[in-house]
């Protein structure tokens, strides 16, 4: 069925190619900048930053289409004074065209000390919340309206999930699903209207000392979804005079991306990426942004040296 969908004005072919995917078989947020967005992924990662940490992040995907992903998040975590245990609150509000998807989540994790100088831990990570997904079809014009459902949604569902994160201060590895319930809504049609199925995450990271004032760290996300083909993120930054990150990244038959972060005071943190589509759709977009923003609160203004993850 050839179908073109018109936010406001114009419809661009691309954006046809992508919706009824996300609404059809629901998708989670993707991000580039996931290494400072790790809770959203897992929730094992709460409060392993050792202090009251506040993230923001906002990314415009493919710039220049009408009706494109944009994704805003906030994730808020400490440790209890028990530094075993840690908590978090993570707000995931995703608008794709006329689709409107916001996460609530509380999350919870405990650590378990693998040797004696707790230099080793494992974390695990129970994360529970609420989904919203609603549309709004008066935003767009359809070609063959018929053949389209084009009653609004309005649907929640709870949400359960867990992780784990086995970590020390030079690398990491986790493994995660976000999310247990699957749910199907408006089943009676020939399709499912929203359809929300398993995601697994595992992701990874190592940090090389150069010298003093050089680091290393390669990384990788990997992503796997019924129905969907494997996503895997690898990517590679530096970190130099604990201040200024460079790197770059790689998503798996998608895209390529130049990553930049500043570490302005040691409570306040920025990051940028872009992201370059490798696929035909570049010709139909102007690449992708990403912004981040991280501000944190010291115990008894005691202040740690910047953390490569």
């Amino acid at each position: 069925m050839k179908l073109f969908f018109n936010i406001y004005t114009n419809c661009v072919c691309i954006i046809i190619l992508v919706i009824p995917q996300v609404i059809f078989s629901q998708q989670d947020a993707q991000y580039t900048q996931y290494m400072y967005n790790t809770m959203s992924i897992n929730p094992g990662y709460a409060g392993q930053r050792d202090v009251l940490s506040i993230t923001a992040l906002y990314r415009s995907q493919w710039v220049g289409v009408d009706g494109a992903p944009e994704t805003q998040t906030i994730g808020i975590h400490a440790p209890f004074s028990n530094d075993r245990m840690g908590w978090g609150i993570s707000v995931v509000n995703d608008v794709l065209g006329p689709t409107n998807e916001t996460q609530f989540d509380a999350n919870f994790s405990y650590s378990i000390y693998l040797n004696d100088n707790a230099y080793t831990e494992l974390t695990f990570g129970v994360k529970a919340g609420i989904h919203f997904l609603n549309s709004d079809w008066t935003k767009g014009k359809f070609q063959f309206p018929d053949n389209l459902y084009q009653d609004n949604l309005d649907l929640k569902s709870p949400s359960i999930g867990a992780g784990i994160y086995l970590h020390n201060d030079i690398w990491y590895l986790g493994l995660s699903v976000p999310n247990f319930l699957t749910t199907d809504h408006f089943d009676e049609v020939t399709f499912s209207a929203a359809a929300e199925r398993l995601h697994y995450y595992l992701i990874g990271g190592y940090v090389f000392e150069i010298n003093p004032n050089l680091s290393f760290k390669p990384a990788f996300l990997m992503k796997a979804v019924s129905g969907s083909p494997l996503i895997a993120d690898v990517s590679a930054n530096f970190l130099i005079k604990e201040r200024l990150t460079l790197g770059l990244a790689y998503r798996w038959d998608d895209s390529v991306s130049a990553l930049i972060g500043f570490q302005i005071t040691p409570a306040i943190d920025i990051g940028y990426a872009f992201d370059y589509t490798t696929t035909p759709l570049t010709k139909y977009n102007n690449g992708s942004h990403e912004v981040m923003l991280r501000f944190e609160l010291f115990k008894n203004n005691r202040f740690l040296s910047p953390r490569f993850f």
